[in-house]
């Protein structure tokens, strides 16, 4: 990561999660200004939190301070847990009658979904609609930005594009999630069921509730909600917001896939009028889309990891309905959920000057 004397000051809440290091691999790649790195990842509910000055890659020193608001930049959630000063309102002081801000309140960028609090929150796709990021990340301080789910990005892209051409009639999508979305646990877990089935050995079913390994899952663990629901909750409810009357919203299924990361989604789209498969790949593919050709090895969830682009494979019609196509795009989706959060930091950031 480029730390140096000039930079923002960073605050990452999950930073030794999947998720968390994700994003600090892409804040490095990207050359983001960092000249202060804070995890808020206390033990327990200490007020105090551990602020991690990274003068070199080799050195780390930690200086025990209490961290306010006013201290920070920026702050990436990559984890459930919402730092006690976000909470709150940002701090205000009246003055002759009017309301004025004592500091320029952080940019609070939430990659789950995950934050509750007083701000207002305003999804933020750079990949679904770069014109509303971009006006989003101009309302940073005053609200939390949050990243699209990463099947929603996907999804929300692909029909978008499409629709700015034909008229889409119906849509449906099978996301099939794989254990990252979960957390180390459930990587941990798929991997256990898979050495033991192979040597006829007890699996463990903790966080699946189920064989998991070398199957496929409509709901997972014990209860009437689940990550899968949950998830599926979510992803409809950002593509309702995003896709609007552009687009109808997709009917929506989330399965457990047995894959350690990248996440696949089968999409099937209905115009008004049959359109030829060639015709829909010229109208999705472009900047951050590419679409293989049939003669090619169709994309994998192995494949994809590592970039942030979404591989779609050669678009097939639907054998019994002249005018739906089939779809199969992959994405790797802890590198696309925090490339898209340090491209809104990277918006916000024009409007902010570097501390030093």
């Amino acid at each position: 990561m480029k730390v140096g004397r000039a930079g923002y000051r960073i605050g990452i809440s999950g930073a030794s999660s999947l998720l968390g290091k994700e994003l600090l691999e892409v804040l490095e790649q990207r050359a983001f200004p960092v000249s202060r790195l804070v995890t808020l990842e206390a033990e327990g509910e200490d007020p105090g939190l551990p602020i991690v000055d990274l003068t070199d890659r080799a050195e780390v020193i930690v200086a025990e301070e209490e961290v306010k608001e006013s201290e920070l930049d920026f702050v990436f959630l990559a984890s459930p847990r919402l730092p006690r000063f976000l909470a709150c309102p940002p701090p205000e002081t009246g003055t002759g009658g009017a309301a004025e801000k004592v500091h320029r309140p952080c940019v609070v960028i939430d990659l789950g979904e995950a934050a509750t609090g007083t701000r207002q929150r305003l999804l933020a796709g750079p990949l679904l609609d770069p014109a509303s990021y971009r006006a989003a990340a101009g309302e940073a301080g005053s609200a939390v930005l949050v990243t699209p789910h990463p099947a929603a990005m996907t999804i929300g892209s692909l029909l978008l594009r499409i629709a700015a051409r034909y008229e889409v009639k119906v849509a449906v999508a099978h996301v099939f999630s794989p254990a990252s979305e979960i957390g180390p646990s459930a990587i941990d877990e798929l991997q256990k069921q898979t050495v033991n089935l192979l040597s006829f050995q007890k699996i463990p079913r903790g966080v699946f509730g189920a064989q998991i390994a070398f199957n496929v899952l409509p709901r997972i663990g014990h209860g009437q909600r689940d990550a899968l629901s949950e998830a599926e909750a979510r992803v409809r409810g950002q593509l309702a917001q995003y896709l609007r009357d552009r687009v109808p919203v997709p009917a929506l299924r989330f399965f457990q896939a047995p894959v350690f990361y990248s996440m696949a989604v089968s999409l099937y789209v209905e115009t008004a009028q049959p359109l030829a498969p060639e015709k829909v790949k010229q109208a999705v593919a472009g900047d951050r889309i590419r679409v293989a050709r049939l003669s090619e090895r169709a994309p994998s969830q192995a494949e994809v990891t590592g970039t942030s682009d979404i591989l779609v494979d050669a678009i097939l019609p639907d054998a019994g309905r002249l005018a739906g196509v089939w779809i199969w795009a992959v994405v790797d989706n802890l590198r696309l959920a925090a490339t898209s959060a340090v491209e809104i930091a990277e918006a916000a950031s024009s409007k902010l000057p570097l501390a030093s």
